[in-house]
C-alpha cells in the first residue's frame, strides 16, 4: 500500500462549514431511518419540523416522497447510517471512528438527531479540525483499497474489515473534503 498516491494538503482540501456538515449529517440520519421503515406520517412530520426538504439531494426526496419504496432502496438507504456516523465523527458526536469491521451503533446515531432541533444538532457540534478529517480519509482510502484489492483477486477482505462500512465511510470523508469537488449524490469512491 505504500505505492498509493496521497490524498488532498490541508491546503488543498475543501473546508465545509459546521452547518453544512451537520445538516448534510441530519439528512443521512433522516434518509437511513426511512430506508429502516420509517411510517410516512412519520417522515412528513420529520422533514417538516427539521426543515430538511431544501437540504435534501434530489435522490434522497424521491426516496424520501415514494410511498413504497422498492427494497435495493431501502437498503441502499440504510447503509446511510455508516456515512453519517462518519460525519457524526466528524462533528465530535462519535469520539473515535476506529477501524470499520462492525456496522455502527445505529441507535445512539439516531438519538443524536432525536434529542435535539436542527438549531441545537448545529450548535452542539463541533467540527475537527481539517488535519484530522484528512488523516481518516486517507487511512479509509487505504482500508478500502485493501477491501477492493481482495475482492478482485478473490481474496479473503483483509482484518475483519467491512466492506459495506469501509465504503459508507469512504463515501462520506470524500464529500467531507471535497473530492474531485462532487456532489453528495456523485461521490466516487475511487482506490
Amino acid at each position: 500500500m505504500a505505492a498509493l498516491p496521497v490524498i488532498d494538503t490541508a491546503s488543498e482540501a475543501l473546508r465545509r462549514s459546521k452547518e453544512e456538515v451537520a445538516l448534510r449529517t441530519l439528512c443521512l440520519l433522516f434518509v437511513a431511518a426511512k430506508g429502516k421503515g420509517l411510517g410516512e406520517e412519520l417522515v412528513e412530520r420529520l422533514l417538516e419540523s427539521y426543515e430538511l426538504r431544501p437540504h435534501l439531494t434530489p435522490k434522497e426526496l424521491a426516496f424520501v416522497l415514494d410511498n413504497s419504496p422498492s427494497q435495493p432502496d431501502r437498503i441502499q438507504f440504510t447503509w446511510r447510517h455508516e456515512a453519517a456516523w462518519t460525519l457524526l465523527w466528524a462533528l465530535g458526536f462519535v469520539a473515535q471512528l476506529g477501524k470499520p469491521t462492525q456496522i455502527c451503533d445505529v441507535p445512539f446515531a439516531a438519538s443524536t438527531m432525536a434529542e435535539r432541533t436542527t438549531s441545537q444538532f448545529i450548535e452542539d457540534a463541533e467540527l475537527r479540525p481539517i488535519a484530522d478529517i484528512l488523516d481518516q480519509a486517507d487511512l479509509i482510502y487505504r482500508y478500502h483499497w485493501a477491501v477492493r484489492n481482495a475482492q478482485i483477486k478473490g481474496l479473503r477482505v483483509p482484518a475483519d474489515l467491512d466492506p459495506g462500512v469501509t465504503e459508507e465511510r469512504h463515501y462520506a470523508l470524500n464529500w467531507l473534503i471535497g473530492y474531485n469537488e462532487q456532489a453528495w449524490d456523485d461521490v466516487t469512491t475511487d482506490t
